[in-house]
């Protein structure tokens, strides 16, 4: 029987905006103006590079970054050094340190993210079932005003984060550490999340695992709506 759920953040409740809002956003901040073919050759690179938190990966990896980028969400310098350093390898136009930190700035931001559709339906039919909820990220900040803002803050009851924890998915830490917030054994917590690798990892806990697609916010179907289905029959009040 489940009785708690677990989701990730990125591409399961929230999605980034995409490369070209967020680049247009960071020289927005700074006053850098380009031109129309400089800035589709910018946002072209910094997407080969993978510089965008919660976008897509890398297809580009510099080696002195490699060791930094697979932990880079155990601690919050970690996580800038990495993306910083993404950033300035796919090359911005000058001053680059401040349009690289106007860049990480924004990605922090609740205006650089959307809740999917489901997002917010599922977690309020979860409050109103009365099953508990736990937010489980690898991520290098804060992400509590994003929920805070999109008005999901209180419709989450646990927040265990990689950089606050000292380990990332999917090390069995993080998700066992989420259950006992929760007050549950990992056998009636559900994981739900995107990434088949760090996500998958809560099966090794005996967590049962749902899958999402991670799609922009404006595609369909996202995946989260079918999970209420796996909690089984809606059990009767007192």
């Amino acid at each position: 029987m489940i009785r708690g759920v677990m989701f990730d953040f990125s591409g399961t409740l929230l999605r980034i905006e995409s490369t070209e809002d967020w680049l247009g956003a960071g020289l927005a901040a700074t006053g850098i103006r380009l031109s129309d073919e400089e800035f589709r050759a910018t946002a072209g690179r910094l997407t080969e590079y993978g510089a965008l938190p919660g976008g897509s990966a890398p297809r580009r990896m510099p080696a002195h970054l490699e060791a930094l980028w697979t932990e880079r969400d155990v601690s919050a310098g970690q996580h800038r050094a990495a993306y910083g350093g993404l950033a300035l390898a796919a090359g911005l136009p000058e001053p680059e340190p401040e349009l690289a930190q106007a860049l990480y700035d924004r990605h922090m931001s609740p205006a650089a993210w959307r809740p999917y559709p489901d997002t917010g339906p599922t977690l309020r039919e979860l409050r109103r079932r009365g099953v508990p909820v736990a937010v489980v990220s690898n991520i290098g900040w804060d992400l509590r005003p994003i929920f805070r803002t999109h008005g999901l803050d209180e419709l989450v009851d646990a927040y265990v984060l990689s950089y606050e924890l000292g380990v990332q998915k999917p090390d069995p830490l993080i998700f066992r550490t989420a259950c006992e917030r929760l007050g549950l054994p990992p056998a009636e917590v559900l994981m739900v999340g995107d990434d088949r690798t760090a996500d998958g990892g809560a099966a090794a806990l005996g967590c049962p695992v749902h899958f999402v697609d991670h799609l922009p916010v404006d595609r369909r179907p996202h995946g989260l709506t079918p999970l209420l289905d796996l909690l089984g029959p809606e059990r009767p009040t007192a």
